[in-house]
């Protein structure tokens, strides 16, 4: 008798009656655990498939200083609050230690160290086939792929790349700015990641920190007299996205300063406008004040490299020792599902939350989206809605 139940020693892993597979959830971060446990709360069976050892595996390896930028309380998971003594900013350990607990708590059914390949249609058109490492295939009555948003670095390949004669790394390889101290050091890349990186090696003594831009980026602070820029992001969501623009145009001259002297003029188009592009607000954590005191100094973007020399799109050539590329990930879904017509063009899910593409019903994604109003709070709320949206499907 076939058991739909994972076994790492077993090969084939499938269930003879469609209404005994549970809902495979493939990724062990935040948006997998919350939806395991919706899934839970609403009497179907939901197995977490995650290719890692642990839970919470792409937060792990982040830098050390990082801290959410949501607050603490709107970046909980459906049925867990993070405790307050985690502080309103969460750090990176305590998250991970939520997330331990929070599958723990729940007693969430999770399989470590299994990496889904690839996701198919059963060849009765009954569910769905799952085929992962060491041969394994496990059948689900529905799927829901939660692999996360920053899976895979990029890094662009610029001319000369190869032959840098200094250090080149991507943001995901960095840990800490004491790595980098008495070092001249180029950050490429001004979204958070690239700006926070910026400021943690300023804090922690490298020589010289410059911060290449492409694209001015719109700066906010993160949190005003107790205001948390969560909490604007939140109410404008619905809001018209022209007024929007305006709205944050006004704020922005009220409580940014000008940093065009310095870099850095402000953005030619509206903040909402980017965001809906996928190009989130910066918040800051200390890089205005290091821009302005000349601490991080903003230079043109890179064109290529030249032997020990990185050439910059204004013609300009700097040498630093080391350069350091917070130049994004991409979300690498074609292998998993590009198959199956459920990507746009940018490979990103054509629907997300509690749609299914129109040819793949049972076929759930959560967590490709970059939400104005928090990315944790987002992934709660989707992970209640494709589990009803499940139990709906499967009545």
């Amino acid at each position: 008798m076939e058991d739909s139940a994972p076994r790492p020693a077993t090969q084939a892993i499938t269930a003879a009656n469609p209404a005994d597979r549970p809902v495979y959830v493939i990724g062990g971060g935040p948006g997998g655990l919350a939806t395991a446990y919706a899934l839970r709360a609403q009497g179907i069976r939901a197995v977490v498939v995650e290719k890692a050892d642990g839970v919470g595996a792409s937060w792990r390896r982040h830098y050390d200083r990082l801290h959410l930028h949501t607050t603490r309380r709107l970046s909980a998971l459906p049925g867990l609050a993070i405790p307050r003594r985690f502080g309103r900013w969460v750090a990176r350990d305590d998250l991970v230690r939520y997330l331990e607990k929070y599958a723990e708590v729940h007693e969430l059914e999770i399989v470590t160290g299994v990496e889904v390949s690839r996701v198919e249609r059963t060849p009765d058109g009954t569910g769905w086939l799952l085929r992962a490492t060491g041969g394994r295939q496990l059948v689900g009555s529905a799927v829901v792929v939660a692999t996360g948003y920053n899976h895979t670095p990029h890094l662009p390949r610029w001319p000369g790349r190869e032959a840098f004669t200094g250090d080149l790394a991507h943001a995901a390889d960095y840990r800490s700015g004491k790595e980098y101290a008495g070092r001249d050091v180029l950050v490429v890349g001004v979204g958070n990641t690239g700006a926070e990186i910026a400021v943690d090696m300023v804090e922690n003594g490298a020589g010289r920190v410059r911060l290449a831009v492409r694209t001015v980026p719109h700066i906010v602070r993160r949190s005003t007299a107790g205001w948390a820029a969560q909490y604007s992001g939140i109410m404008i969501r619905r809001l018209p996205v022209a007024l929007v623009d305006r709205i944050s145009r006004v704020m922005a001259k009220a409580s940014i300063p000008d940093l065009s002297e310095h870099g850095l003029p402000r953005p030619d188009t509206g903040l909402y406008t980017r965001a809906r592009q996928g190009a989130i607000p910066v918040q800051d954590v200390g890089l205005i004040d290091a821009v302005r005191k000349g601490r991080v100094e903003i230079v043109a973007a890179v064109e290529g490299f030249d032997g020990g020399e990185v050439v910059l799109a204004d013609g300009s050539r700097i040498s630093p020792d080391a350069v350091v590329a917070a130049t994004g990930y991409v979300r690498a879904l074609e292998g998993l599902v590009g198959h199956l017509g459920v990507l746009d063009d940018e490979g990103r899910p054509v629907a997300h939350g509690p749609r299914t593409p129109k040819d793949a019903p049972g076929l759930f994604f959560t967590g490709y989206t970059t939400p104005i109003s928090g990315t944790l709070r987002e992934l709660a709320m989707d992970a209640e809605r494709i589990a009803k949206a499940v139990r709906r499907r499967s009545r």
